[in-house]
């Protein structure tokens, strides 16, 4: 429109030194003369916003940014070393009088430029300039949830092994974005989204496209349940595109799903979560994700670690053909604490006819456990590879019960698994334990400023791994969600003291001794 063009007064300056800078409404607009050729730009360089009225001019019109050495064609208008684009601004000279179009582009323009320009910063992980691009977008009117499902759009077919935390968590960090945003904590949204788009990125990097079969087969649950069992991604994949073909929607396949994720102790309890975690993220995005999510999904339960099949959990298979929903003896945690893995197993199914009263022991020792965690076990170098465990082997059981609860709540027939599973994660982490410590100093008193508190803390942990945040996040929801529910004296404090202790408590991600001598003493027994 002719009212967005504004007239430069006085381009004398330009004229002799070859540029200048011309303000507009808090824009700061460089021109550059080239010979014959004028341009106009955003003086502020899209890195750091550094002028670049201070850069450099090569001969064959190449602006340098010279506090980082980006450089910008400023024939061509693109970006030739660094990553952001820099703005140009149309010209025009009428009367002698030099004209610049100061009108932004659309609305839809911008948001699309920066969802893919987030997408380009993924392969060198430009951490900085996601967090640009997701502000850009939120700038020209776009909503944080349409930025993540971009993402998932454009990548869930580059993990390998399929779905992941970042999916997994993404959820959470929207919920805590919304949260953060409805109380003019801007910066701390930001923060929480960029923590999903990183975090997507972080596992993309080292993956290839590993695309999904296009094959369709009629769905059918028992199917499915079998396809998956067999370790058929072929399969399985074919029969829930049948699922969509039949208009079929998460809500129809969260019970095969759920059965599936449950069918093996999987990777660690890590299908169960997704399964919960998946519904919610596709309920709060909508039908978009449905698909990518759902086949990531698939793939990470046929790729998943069958952890009953080991012999540290080999009981579990004994005990769940024992379990027979008849066994009526009462049950606290107060049986459970100390106890190893069978043994858990054993007093579990002495109560098979309460499941409820079980899950709610089971959820206060795997919070007992935690509390007492025996962090000398983490730092130390001096021990196997199996016995390398850190805060997360305590609080992902945390996370697991949550999820666990939610699904047997809709699905019953599936508490004996979740319950014996649970026991397993219980059992194992008793032996790094250290039951003696004094642990009052991390009671917390008021529980609703703790998770205000805490949450606020979780958009800047410091740590570099998103892994870090990411069970952070999806710990804390799940705590604030559950704590409301228990009974009096039914563990809360305990829970909450916990994870009062594992936020507050320094981690040790890098273990480089500890590295070198297992490296060393298993290359030595390979002979």
């Amino acid at each position: 429109m002719e009212e967005n063009w504004v007239k430069v007064s006085n381009i004398a300056k330009l004229v002799e030194n070859g540029r200048m800078i011309f303000r507009h409404k808090g824009k700061q607009i460089l021109l550059i003369k080239k010979d014959e050729q004028i341009f106009a730009v955003n003086n502020r360089c899209p890195h750091e916003g550094y002028p670049l009225s201070e850069g450099t001019l090569s001969e064959d019109c190449n602006l340098t940014c010279n506090w980082h050495n980006w450089k910008f064609d400023l024939t061509s208008g693109e970006t030739i070393v660094g990553g952001d684009d820099l703005r140009h601004y149309p010209l025009r000279m009428q009367d002698d009088c030099l004209w610049i179009d100061v009108q932004n582009p659309p609305d839809k323009l911008m948001q699309q430029r920066a969802l893919d320009n987030i997408q380009d910063s993924f392969p060198r992980y430009e951490y900085d300039r996601m967090a640009r691009e997701i502000s850009r977008f939120r700038q020209a009117g776009g909503r944080y949830e349409d930025v993540v499902i971009d993402c998932i759009k454009k990548n869930y077919d580059h993990l390998q092994y399929g779905l992941g935390h970042a999916f997994g968590a993404a959820t959470d960090w929207l919920s805590l974005a919304e949260e953060m945003d409805s109380a003019g904590r801007k910066d701390e949204a930001l923060a929480a989204v960029l923590e999903v788009i990183s975090h997507v990125a972080w596992d993309v990097m080292r993956d290839k496209l590993t695309p999904f079969s296009e094959n369709i087969l009629p769905y059918k649950d028992t199917v499915l349940l079998a396809a998956i069992e067999a370790e058929d991604e072929i399969r399985a994949i074919a029969l829930v595109r049948g699922a969509f073909a039949e208009g079929l929607g998460y809500d129809d396949l969260e019970p095969v799903l759920a059965a599936a994720a449950l069918a093996h102790y999987n990777d660690f309890g890590h299908s169960a979560i997704y399964v919960y975690k998946i519904g919610q993220l596709i309920e709060r995005l909508g039908h978009d994700v449905l698909e990518p999510l759902v086949l990531s999904l698939i793939r990470q339960m046929i790729y998943a670690r069958r952890e009953d099949l080991i012999p540290e959990f080999s009981h579990y298979k004994a005990a769940l053909a024992t379990w027979d929903g008849k066994n009526n003896q009462a049950i606290t945690a107060q049986d459970l604490k100390g106890l190893t893995v069978n043994r858990t197993l054993d007093r579990m199914v002495q109560s098979s006819a309460r499941p409820e009263d079980c899950f709610r022991a089971v959820h206060e020792t795997l919070g007992w456990n935690m509390l007492h965690f025996d962090l000398a076990r983490d730092l130390s170098t001096d021990h196997p590879v199996a016995h390398n465990v850190s805060w997360l082997n305590f609080t992902h059981g945390l996370t697991f019960a949550n999820a666990l609860r939610n699904l047997c709540g809709r699905y019953p027939i599936l508490w004996p698994q979740a319950l014996l599973q649970l026991a397993c994660f219980s059992g194992r982490n008793v032996n790094y334990c250290k039951f003696e410590q004094n642990m009052s100093f991390w009671h917390v008193n008021d529980p609703q400023d703790f998770f205000a508190k805490e949450c606020v803390n979780l958009v800047d942990t410091g740590y570099p791994e998103p892994i870090i945040s990411c069970h952070r996040v999806k710990l804390l929801a799940a705590i604030r969600e559950d704590v409301p529910l228990m009974r009096a004296g039914s563990g809360s404090d305990i829970i909450l003291a916990s994870v009062n202790r594992y936020l507050n408590s320094p981690i040790k991600r890098k273990h480089s001794l500890r590295t070198a001598k297992q490296a060393r003493q298993f290359v030595a027994r390979e002979g």
